[in-house]
């Protein structure tokens, strides 16, 4: 199905593939390049609520999810801060 990116870079999704992957307004979607083609996929919520906290020893704001969280990667926090206005 082909789409049109507009001058502001967006590309509207058709109601046909909303519908038979039953997205609707507000839902996020997932975006990524594999083999030089863009893929999109329902987005994925967050198995751990990552929020701002003052560090206890500098002082400093950080990110945190709580002490059972995973360890992340450069990569997985680029996509938690991208979400921060």
């Amino acid at each position: 199905m082909e789409m049109t990116v507009t001058e502001k870079d967006q590309v509207v999704i058709p109601a046909s593939l909303n519908h038979r992957l039953g997205l609707k307004s507000g839902d996020k979607v997932e975006a990524e390049v594999k083999n030089g083609e863009i893929v999109l996929s329902r987005g994925r919520k967050p198995k751990f609520k990552t929020r701002l906290i003052k560090d206890p020893i500098t002082g400093f704001p950080v990110l945190t999810s709580g002490p059972n969280a995973p360890v992340l990667t450069n990569e997985m926090v680029e996509e938690i801060l991208a979400d921060f206005p």
